[in-house]
């Protein structure tokens, strides 16, 4: 699957439920990377919680930024997503629950067309990587056999969750 499709596959394949998109994923405890990086589209992402119950969350990817709500769930839940302009995320800032998550986000195209979505968490996350696999169906998410360097599946495992690392920050684990 060229780049460009895969990049795009997230808003355009998803499930739809009246602009409630579902996202069905699986995440993995990455250890290491056996390969460069170099290469591979990259964003830098800053997302902030103004709740986590329901959670609510703004992010700043690269020059863009959006206000996300996200229903309860591990592999599969609803989520709603909008485009904001730069001095509606800078108000928002100013309600944020938590601290902030800070990461570099690289999209590594796998095969099958799936795409790996690496997060190299920073500042008081630094060292904690993980992986996220997004998929448009449970069942192919339940069938996927995940590539080694992927790592363990931490898709139930609620420390890993951004909500929780914004509140709670790295699981000792990972310390």
């Amino acid at each position: 699957m060229p780049l460009d499709r895969a990049m795009s596959w997230d808003y355009s394949e998803k499930k739809m439920f009246g602009g409630v998109t579902l996202e069905i994923e699986r995440k993995f405890l990455t250890k290491e990377i056996p390969f460069s990086l170099e290469g591979f589209v990259c964003k830098q992402i800053i997302q902030s919680y103004i709740s986590f119950e329901p959670t609510i969350r703004i992010r700043k990817s690269n020059e863009q930024y959006f206000l996300t709500v996200k229903g309860k769930g591990h592999m599969a839940r609803e989520e709603f997503e909008i485009p904001i302009q730069q001095q509606e995320y800078d108000r928002l800032l100013e309600k944020i629950e938590g601290n902030e998550v800070r990461k570099k986000r690289y999209y590594i195209p796998l095969e099958r067309g799936y795409m790996a979505e690496l997060d190299i968490y920073e500042g008081q996350l630094e060292g904690l990587f993980t992986t996220e696999v997004e998929f448009p169906t449970m069942e192919e998410a339940e069938s996927f056999v995940p590539l080694t360097w992927l790592g363990e599946d931490i898709t139930k495992d609620r420390r890993y969750k951004n909500t929780f690392l914004a509140r709670y920050g790295k699981p000792k684990a990972v310390k």
